[in-house]
């Protein structure tokens, strides 16, 4: 088993729902269990500005899937609850986003997949929510903890829990 680390991000329909269901879907069947969740944090846009906040967390999952496999179940599962990558501006709105942050301490640069993630430690919207789970976690040699201590965390926000229906 490996584990992976993953962020969830959404700012189109109702995103804290739509985490739940993605991260039902990902661990359905066999192959992923989810070991870790942080809090649901409201993020502003990054890269394009001009539309809503964010929503943004961060699981770690034990996993028998290679990363690729991985991969493919994390596309499955964001096209079933309705992202259209080849419809969408990058960096725009979007109902999810599920990427792989890193996998145990695999270096992988492919066309389809490079971890660790290429911008992981630009992005405080994924840093924030990380360092709530894995503060301590070396990724390509830099600590999750240290990492978030050299970015911008204005205006970034825990949001409160929900009620239970």
């Amino acid at each position: 088993m490996a584990e992976a680390l993953l962020a969830l991000g959404g700012n189109v329909g109702r995103v804290r729902e739509t985490f739940d269901r993605a991260l039902t879907m990902l661990c359905e069947g066999t192959g992923v269990t989810l070991t870790a969740r942080s809090s649901d944090y409201a993020t502003p846009p990054w890269g394009v500005e001009d539309q809503p906040a964010f929503v943004n967390i961060c699981v770690a999952v034990e996993t028998a899937l290679t990363p690729q496999a991985l991969l493919g179940r994390v596309q499955a599962v964001e096209h079933a609850l309705g992202r259209l990558r080849d419809r969408e501006r990058r960096w725009g709105p979007r109902p999810i986003d599920i990427d792989i942050l890193a996998y145990d301490d695999v270096v992988l640069d492919g066309p389809e997949l490079t971890l660790p993630h290429p911008r992981l430690f630009e992005r405080a919207f994924v840093l924030v929510p990380l360092a709530e789970i894995a503060a301590d976690r070396m990724i390509a040699g830099t600590r999750v903890r240290d990492a978030l201590a050299r970015v911008d965390t204005t205006g970034i926000s825990r949001l409160p829990p929900r009620s239970a229906p």
